[in-house]
């Protein structure tokens, strides 16, 4: 029998331990303890698109729901939500605050094509994830340049491009004006749609007029884009001005085919200010569920309207721009869970990056989330929808966006 002596046992004893301790070790970075999980936020709470405020409020409402039941692997998550106004510099200012002050993991859905666009060099500089930013901008989805900021929204080129395809198969002929925003959110849109459009944009896109988020409506750029004769409108503006634009193409008894991109599609932000009856026909292209006369015996549907009752009734869940702000939260949460004790910056961005074929209940039958460490584009499929004067109506197939 093997006789082991007293220093032999002493060093077999310290292996088992540091195996043990091996076993159960937890790697940390700044913001994560044992108890929390420390997250930022910037929103539009205030400002031009304060009504995308709901998103914040939303996503705070459901991690409150994830803390009450026991967080994540035991970790409750703490949101710090801040005000910037939608106001680029202000951004600057509070993510700062967010990195420097409150000494936060990472930012999560901080909103805003300009606004993200404006701290993207100095998160990345600092490699703070900023995870699943709401932009629309291809530039924010730059893994090679910007490896430590992933958004979830479709970016406009890609989703301007769904509108392209679906012209070319369904309206050849048509003769198109485009309104769009004077930033990158509105010029990719023109971009993508006019790479799907190809040689035919060349005929096919007659008009086109910009606007200033600082301009009090867009009625003037409407009826210059009425007077080229177009008879197909395609409109990549923010709710606002969506609703503006809605509004004024009715009044001056205009009927195009009318095609608005998904930042101006909410029923109660965009098509109820408009005006529902002044919004039949709309034409769109989404990836998520935002009506329970559609979806309401769709499980993953009602597990989002008990939530919203219990943890943010005052808002109404059939406002698209909260079941987003759900939909977004519930992949985030999902990220967190496959960090399990590795809460280090570098595993968030591995985990956020390697997503295959993974199903948000709160997307459409068939779509998918996936990302890879050279393709930071969640959802890259879409499917058309037409407004009735009550809800969006899916129709045709899922479009692959290129």
């Amino acid at each position: 029998m093997l006789q082991l002596m007293p220093r032999q046992i002493a060093f077999a004893l310290l292996l088992g331990s540091l195996a043990t301790h091996a076993i159960a070790e937890k790697y940390y970075d700044i913001g994560v303890t044992d108890t929390e999980i420390k997250i930022g936020q910037t929103m539009p709470y205030s400002g031009p698109v304060s009504v995308l405020g709901s998103i914040g409020r939303t996503q705070a409402a459901y991690f409150r729901k994830i803390n009450d039941e026991g967080g994540v692997n035991g970790r409750k998550i703490n949101l710090i939500s801040l005000d910037d106004g939608y106001v680029p510099a202000k951004t600057v200012e509070q993510v700062r605050r967010l990195v420097e002050q409150d000494a936060v993991f990472a930012l999560f859905q901080t909103l805003g094509t300009a606004p993200n666009a404006a701290i993207q060099k100095y998160t990345n500089a600092r490699k703070v994830p900023a995870i699943f930013v709401a932009s629309v901008s291809e530039k924010i989805a730059d893994p090679k340049n910007y490896p430590w900021t992933i958004p979830w929204n479709p970016p406009a080129s890609l989703d301007g491009s769904v509108y392209g395809r679906w012209l070319l198969k369904e309206k050849p002929g048509a003769r198109l004006a485009v309104l769009y925003q004077n930033d990158d959110l509105g010029k990719d849109y023109l971009r993508g749609l006019k790479a799907a459009l190809a040689d035919a944009a060349r005929s096919m896109v007659i008009a086109e007029a910009s606007y200033e988020t600082s301009d009090p409506t867009v009625d003037s750029q409407v009826i210059s884009l009425k007077a080229s004769q177009a008879d197909t409108l395609f409109v990549a503006a923010t709710p606002k001005f969506a609703a503006q634009a809605i509004r004024k193409v009715y009044d001056i008894g205009w009927r195009p085919t009318f095609l608005i991109a998904y930042p101006g599609t909410s029923i109660e932000s965009v098509l109820k200010p408009a005006g529902l009856e002044k919004s039949i026909g709309l034409i769109s292209a989404y990836y998520g569920k935002s009506d329970s006369a559609m979806w309401g015996d769709d499980p993953g549907f009602q597990a989002y309207l008990a939530f919203m009752k219990a943890y943010y009734p005052e808002a109404n869940p059939e406002d698209g721009i909260n079941s987003y702000g759900y939909a977004v939260a519930l992949t985030f949460v999902e990220v967190l869970r496959r960090c399990g004790d590795n809460l280090t910056r570098e595993n968030l961005m591995r985990q956020a990056t390697s997503l295959k074929g993974v199903v948000n209940p709160m997307l459409y039958p068939g779509i998918t989330i996936n990302t890879s460490a050279t393709d930071y584009h969640p959802i890259k499929q879409m499917h058309m929808a037409r407004f009735n004067g009550i809800r969006w109506e899916p129709f045709g197939e899922v479009i692959e966006a290129r």
